[in-house]
């Protein structure tokens, strides 16, 4: 494989093959030939899989690095039921020639490590785009909605379906989230879990069948029964792809999110079964592993799994953060931030200036193509401090918002990185009465922004009880 074949060339010493999930197929890690996993903290406890052998290698000390497969979890619920990292990549960045294909369009080469650290020295190897057709190279700079450093996590704003020891440790998690990130904000997440349903409900059932489906016939005990009755399921799916187009529209219900926020934070699993709860029901308690890991890769997202303590019983517990695709710099940034490990933070460079959006220049919104062609990078999202106010401006052109000191309101901005001849063109482009001045944000840092003189408000409508531009703009609409 070319993942296996640059680890080699970096230096790497090849130690075995690990156990997994026949043909990658399953979370728990006890659907295969060579025998079952145990978890290395309980041997009544799963391992997860299919990554299982790999995550024990691991997390027992026998290797530092290891290679897993994810295309539905397949990496980050071993990673979480062990206490390891699991590094999940955009899909395409890490080639998956020589792998043994699964879902060739979901399928991602993955790590696991014990660190963060060790996860990026991994990645940065493991990148490059090959002959792979599936392979994809990673952009220059950052797609444009993806900040450089990752500030603002979202959480679910309901309650999860979690076992009653992963629900506390959950709670514990967020928590934790505080101390990691200054701004945290609840978002809905059911379409995300819409689209995880569909994995096994779709067409991607019949793609597992089209990659290994003759490897299944005849039937033999080299055969694990459940692996093949999920797989041959797939025969009476061929034509129906109804999925697909419901996947597209799923992805149109998520994408929103991503303009607000910089990464999500969800457990990697509700629970962690036993052998027995796994014997009793193979196939219900597997999917329920992929409640909250199924939609990553059908939504093209990038994700690690982070240890995040342990449950009251001592079992390990994992969180999983997750980003848009090529977002993978900023997420190991984050993620060693969770688990306090030292960040490279950018510094600024000479003949640059920050400048703080709150309008009509927000990602995906119609004045965001200046900043670009400006040479602008978004750095990061923040919000004011609590001493603005946010009113909209008259006018029959693109709506506008202007920024007023002497209020108590905190707003959304995007703090974006311009080079200084940039800045130079943007405020001879902005429109009376805005200019550029002093905006002060939520840590006390102050930076160019586009302000308003409290007399040259005129007709204004304050708008700041919508809570931010994009709320308003939601709320007109």
């Amino acid at each position: 494989a070319t993942a296996v074949q640059r680890l080699l060339d970096a230096g790497a010493l090849p130690v075995g093959k690990t156990n997994l999930d026949q043909f990658a197929t399953g979370l728990v890690g006890t659907r295969s030939p060579y025998g079952r996993c145990s978890s290395v903290a309980d041997p009544a406890r799963i391992s997860g899989g299919s990554s299982s052998g790999s995550a024990i290698a691991v997390a027992s000390g026998i290797v530092p690095l290891a290679l897993g497969t994810d295309t539905a979890g397949s990496g980050r619920v071993p990673a979480a039921f062990n206490g390891l990292v699991g590094m999940k990549p955009t899909r395409g960045i890490v080639s998956t020639r020589g792998l043994q294909p699964a879902c060739r369009s979901l399928d991602c080469v993955t790590t696991l490590t014990r660190t963060v650290a060790e996860a990026r020295e991994a990645l940065a190897v493991l990148t490059a785009d090959d002959m792979d057709p599936w392979s994809r190279p990673v952009p220059a700079q950052l797609p444009v909605q993806v900040a450089a450093t990752a500030r603002v996590v979202a959480i679910p704003d309901g309650p999860l379906d979690l076992d009653p020891e992963h629900r506390r440790a959950w709670d514990r998690a967020v928590a934790h989230l505080a101390t990691v990130v200054p701004h945290v904000v609840r978002v809905d997440i059911s379409a995300f879990l819409e689209a995880a349903r569909l994995l096994y409900e779709g067409p991607w059932v019949a793609e597992r069948y089209a990659a290994f489906g003759h490897l299944l016939e005849p039937d033999g005990p080299h055969l694990d029964p459940v692996v093949r009755r999920i797989v041959l399921g797939g025969r009476e799916l061929l034509a129906a792809f109804r999925g697909i187009d419901r996947l597209a529209a799923l992805r149109r219900a998520t994408d929103p999110l991503w303009l607000d926020v910089d990464a999500l934070l969800l457990p990697v699993t509700p629970g962690h079964p036993t052998h027995a709860e796994v014997d009793a029901d193979p196939f219900g308690v597997n999917a329920r592993l992929g409640t909250y890991t199924n939609f990553v890769n059908l939504l093209d997202l990038s994700a690690v799994a982070v240890p995040a303590g342990s449950r009251d019983d001592g079992l390990p517990f994992g969180v999983q953060l997750i980003a848009p695709a090529f977002a993978d710099g900023p997420l190991l940034d984050l993620a060693s931030a969770w688990c306090g490990e030292p960040v490279d933070r950018p510094t600024a460079l000479p003949g640059r200036s920050l400048v703080a959006v709150v309008g009509a220049h927000l990602s995906g919104l119609s004045l965001n193509p200046q900043l670009v062609r400006l040479g602008g990078r978004l750095s990061h999202r923040d919000r004011t401090a609590p001493a603005y106010r946010l009113l909209r401006l008259p006018g029959d052109g693109v709506p506008r918002p202007a920024l007023i000191a002497g209020g108590q309101g905190a707003f959304p901005v995007e703090v974006w990185d311009l080079p200084s001849q940039g800045v130079g063109q943007l405020a001879d482009a902005i429109p009376v009465p805005l200019g550029l001045g002093r905006v002060r944000l939520s840590g006390g840092a102050e930076v160019l922004g586009f302000v308003c003189a409290e007399g040259g408000a005129g007709a204004s409508r304050d708008v700041s009880a919508s809570g931010g531009w994009r709320q308003h703009l939601a709320e007109q609409a």
